[in-house]
């Protein structure tokens, strides 16, 4: 019973962002962070997310056998897109028996707290245990007990995670290795390769999203000619579209790219595009 006693009271405790952050792959992954509660808390949430008669068909399904709505029900996710995989905490309230009985019952299994099923592909191996009790440590990847390896620590001081409700953070390898990129977006992420990494933050602006870049320099001369190159990618990508007879789109990448300003400040360079709903729809529904 004291056994038991003291675990509960392990998963109770808050596991802070900045822990989480030491727990996931760093190396060449790409962060990002949502907090559902605080958009949900705006009303904001409700905006972007759409009406529930979008969702997919076998997503309702899944999400229904394990009595869960994200809309309500997810308050974090903290994600790492890393070349072995993804791997995120989520936080919530989950139907930790309902999610167990749907693993076993698809063929997947559960051997104490960690559970592991194939997902739609052979290398899509996901796994998942309660980190806490309303933190789920889930990995999808080539290793059936991915997650498992989130219990480990990163040697090293917490970091400092960006103050917003979404925010991403980019390395200096994903920027140089920018093949991948969506068109038009590709001069922007070669002007940003000389970074360690760059961050943007996501915060309602009215009725929309805005984006506020964050890049850390050498020094303020570098800050300086990173602002300018940004500002000549920008007006070269307006030229470019109007030499096509087009106008910048703002439910796509031409409409928000071309609406970026930048300056610098010190060592720092910072940037702002205004987002629209029409863009975040696009996006979310893989239209982009």
């Amino acid at each position: 019973m004291a056994a038991g006693a003291g675990i509960y009271l392990y998963r109770a405790r808050p596991l802070t962002l900045a822990a989480q952050i030491r727990r996931l792959p760093a190396a060449d992954s790409v962060l990002v962070y949502i907090d559902f509660a605080q958009l949900r808390s705006g009303g904001f949430l409700k905006t972007i997310a759409g009406p529930k008669s979008m969702e997919d068909a076998e997503y309702r399904a899944f999400a229904q056998k394990i009595h869960l709505d994200w809309r309500e029900d997810l308050d974090r996710a903290l994600i790492a897109f890393a070349p072995s995989g993804k791997y995120m905490f989520v936080d919530g309230r989950f139907d930790w028996n309902s999610l167990r009985a749907y693993v076993n019952g698809s063929g997947g299994e559960c051997q104490g707290d960690l559970c592991r099923i194939v997902g739609s592909a052979p290398e899509r191996r996901i796994s998942f245990f309660p980190m806490r009790n309303n933190l789920m440590a889930l990995a999808v990847s080539t290793d059936d007990i991915a997650a498992q390896r989130m219990n480990g620590v990163a040697p090293g001081p917490d970091p400092d995670p960006p103050d917003a409700p979404v925010w991403m953070r980019i390395p200096g390898s994903v920027l140089r290795s920018g093949d991948n990129f969506p068109s038009g977006t590709r001069m922007f992420a070669r002007t940003l390769q000389q970074a360690d990494f760059v961050t943007f933050r996501f915060t309602p602006e009215g009725d929309r999203l805005a984006a506020r870049l964050e890049v850390v320099c050498r020094d303020p001369e570098d800050a300086a000619a990173m602002a300018g190159e940004l500002t000549k990618a920008t007006t070269l990508l307006k030229d470019l579209i109007q030499r096509e007879h087009m106008t910048p789109n703002p439910a796509d990448f031409s409409g928000v790219l071309t609406s970026g300003d930048f300056r610098s400040e010190s060592r720092r360079v910072i940037g702002h595009w205004p987002i629209e709903r029409s863009f975040v729809e696009n996006l979310l529904s893989g239209g982009l």
